[in-house]
């Protein structure tokens, strides 16, 4: 039986002799079934879905802390600030992380002082302030329901179960005191944005694997929603998962559903090792869509 490392060097290898030809002219049609496109997937997952890849990448932070009340904390100020280039997004987590000290839920459950961050701090449209508030406001959930999963899921139970009116409810408490005109860090799918930053926290709170760290019991991965970004969405619109042109709500739930065609159980298995493309260096987007056994040829 052919391993999945396999499958991934052969259908790169393969898919550039069919990119050769088709550069000589010789055209040919490929259209690749689910199960092949699936085959394909599971082999960049073999090979890509490594934790020694992952940095640059705010995730990288969650691997620091064992007890799930401090990674569902520091998930949320990574995920918040996932927005801009990725250097300076590692160093403006590392700057609120330094001020949370090692066990940022003890932190937080006992500090009375909420100007936390340096009144200088700043990353990209979000102030000090910004981030203050928003520890204030996760430190109250966790006086008032101990962490953030059981928040979570009391938004849940208020929604019958329904995550995107429940994600509107958690969004609104982490967000409220929030300046009018201040930049969003938690959004709400109310507003029909994509919410890249709030799927991509549930990501790594749910999925449990060498690169998801998981913790959360209260919901499964099937229920994930891709993180779309402009990055993803190209992705997806070259596998022919959307024909939408904008990065919105909509476009991320039919992308993944796209995904749950090839993987029901987890249609957010492959985000890591597809965005991967375009991010580290010697891995270009361009060259994934090229092979990519759905874009024929």
């Amino acid at each position: 039986m052919t391993s999945p490392l396999t499958n991934g060097r052969q259908s790169l290898s393969s898919l550039r002799g069919g990119a050769s030809k088709r550069r000589r002219g010789e055209i040919t049609t490929l259209i690749m079934d689910n199960e092949k496109l699936k085959s394909f997937l599971e082999g960049l997952y073999y090979i890509y879905q490594r934790r020694e890849l992952i940095n640059p990448d705010p995730l990288f932070f969650l691997y620091n802390y064992k007890d799930v009340r401090d990674l569902e904390i520091v998930g949320l100020v990574a995920s918040s600030l996932a927005y801009g280039r990725v250097s300076q997004i590692m160093k403006s987590v590392k700057k609120i992380l330094d001020c949370l000290t090692d066990n940022p839920y003890k932190f937080l459950s006992e500090n009375k002082n909420f100007e936390i961050v340096p009144e200088n701090f700043k990353h990209r449209f979000t102030t000090s302030y910004d981030i203050n508030n928003l520890l204030a406001n996760i430190s109250e959930i966790i006086r008032d329901y101990d962490n953030v999963e059981n928040f979570l899921n009391e938004c849940l139970k208020l929604s019958f179960h329904n995550i995107l009116s429940a994600l509107n409810k958690f969004s609104e408490k982490l967000s409220q005191n929030k300046k009018p005109d201040s930049f969003s860090l938690v959004t709400a799918p109310k507003d029909g944005s994509a919410c890249k930053r709030l799927f991509l926290y549930l990501k790594w709170l749910v999925r449990s694997d060498e690169v998801d760290p998981g913790g959360w019991k209260i919901l499964s991965p099937s229920e994930l929603i891709i993180p779309t970004d402009t990055h993803m969405h190209n992705i997806a619109r070259k596998l022919n998962f959307t024909t939408r042109k904008n990065a919105d709500l909509k476009t991320a739930i039919e992308i993944t559903e796209g995904f749950k065609k090839i993987c029901p159980e987890d249609p957010a298995k492959y985000d890591f090792v597809l965005t991967r493309f375009g991010i580290r260096a010697g891995l270009n987007v361009d060259e994934l869509i090229e092979f990519s056994p759905q874009n024929r040829c």
